[in-house]
């Protein structure tokens, strides 16, 4: 049996699967907003799941951020009392074993790639387009984390060929860096520059919403978003060339995302055909905690 923990910052769900794949038990708990809080939260869920099944030695966590190759600390967590602490060393000492720890992102890629919308191929890049923005690369159906623990964070990569009005339409990214991808494709992304443009205050569902009613500022704004999205995708294909680009957050479930984002990545890419395809995930938001199981 393995135990997966998806540590978010206001829930931390647990899953507990056989070797097979098929879900036992699933838990979910709020997250404490605090360091401690958070540990002894993770520890509840592996004991009560012990408590109902025995002793599981594989456990495996997806979190925000990754782990410093040189302190060994938490480094670029957006839930922030994680950052600059030793939380694989703190949480070995409180379950008394070696657990796995990954980014949430290569979560998320792991479990399409394993048994997911990318099982059939070789090379899988997963995609988070939600609060923020994110990726992982996995091939043959292993993590490619890469030398500084960063591999697939397309989220912090500038959009390629800005105009003056995309530069003047966008936010300043919480990295500190302007024009990344997670200010133009994440959810609040899309957001700000539709009510930055329209003089609006409206939420992303409320656009999809307008678009659906035939609002032509909402059908524009989605225009502008999948030439976004192709326009970064297109860095990942020239450079990675992956089999297939899995997409997941809650920017995802937009079906004219898969009407239109193939042709318009061909675009962009350094090639006279695109063999690769961008595909919707197979398990939604349980994603990323069956991929800190299979860890």
């Amino acid at each position: 049996m393995k135990i997966g923990i998806d540590l978010g910052g206001t829930k931390t769900e647990a899953i507990l699967i056989d070797h097979n794949g098929k879900e036992l038990s699933r838990k979910r708990i709020k997250t404490e907003k605090n360091y401690q809080g958070t540990l002894n939260g993770i520890k509840s869920l592996v004991l009560e799941f012990e408590n109902e099944f025995g002793l599981v030695k594989s456990i495996g966590i997806g979190m925000p951020g990754a782990i410093s190759v040189d302190s060994s600390l938490v480094k670029n967590a957006n839930s922030i009392w994680l950052n600059g602490k030793p939380i694989k060393k703190d949480l070995e000492n409180q379950l008394d074993r070696e657990i796995n720890l990954e980014n949430d992102a290569n979560c998320f890629a792991l479990s399409e790639a394993v048994d997911g919308a990318g099982k059939k191929y070789s090379v899988v890049f997963g995609v988070i387009i939600g609060t923020g923005v994110g990726g992982g690369i996995v091939v043959n159906k292993k993590v490619l984390q890469g030398a500084n623990k960063i591999g697939g964070e397309w989220g912090h990569i500038p959009l390629p060929n800005r105009t003056e009005l995309e530069k003047q339409n966008s936010n300043k990214c919480y990295c500190g860096l302007s024009g990344c991808m997670e200010t133009y494709v994440s959810g609040p992304g899309f957001a700000s520059i539709f009510n930055s443009i329209n003089n609006e205050n409206l939420d992303p569902h409320q656009i999809i919403e307008g678009y659906h009613k035939k609002d032509n500022r909402c059908i524009e704004a989605l225009g502008n978003y999948v030439d976004h999205l192709a326009r970064g995708l297109s860095l990942v294909v020239n450079i990675l060339d992956p089999d297939v680009i899995v997409l997941g957050g809650g920017m995802s479930n937009i079906d004219y995302i898969y009407e239109n984002i193939n042709n318009q990545l061909q675009n962009y890419v350094f090639s006279d055909t695109l063999r690769t395809k961008v595909v919707k995930n197979y398990y939604g938001d349980s994603g990323g905690v069956r991929g800190a199981a299979w860890l």
